[in-house]
């Protein structure tokens, strides 16, 4: 897939802070840009909304987490819960979990 930025001489800066970041961080130019959509968008949602917008799990698989957290007296995090329940991966969660705190998966 394929996008097109168009921007003026005011949005430089904004360019050169990108490219900046992809030479440090070694990444393309849309992987940051994408990074930094990601965390705008996502950053500040619980990590149930993230892993059914990312299409991971539906809302159903978050409820019955949830019930099963409630039963538990929320001794068990969700993510935990979600993968112990076969209802996500725990690479799908770890990468929620990178999302929502900011920070490169591993």
């Amino acid at each position: 897939m394929q996008m097109t930025i168009y921007y003026t001489k005011v949005d430089q800066y904004l360019i050169d802070k990108i490219d900046e970041k992809d030479y440090r961080d070694r990444k393309s130019r849309s992987a940051v840009i994408l990074t930094i959509l990601e965390q705008y968008f996502e950053g500040q949602k619980k990590l149930g909304e993230i892993l059914v917008d990312m299409r991971k799990v539906d809302t159903k698989g978050v409820e019955k987490a949830l019930e099963v957290q409630k039963k538990e007296g929320n001794k068990r995090r969700i993510g935990e819960i979600l993968v112990q329940e076969g209802l996500a991966d725990e690479k799908d969660v770890q990468r929620a979990l990178a999302v929502q705190h900011n920070k490169q998966p591993a």
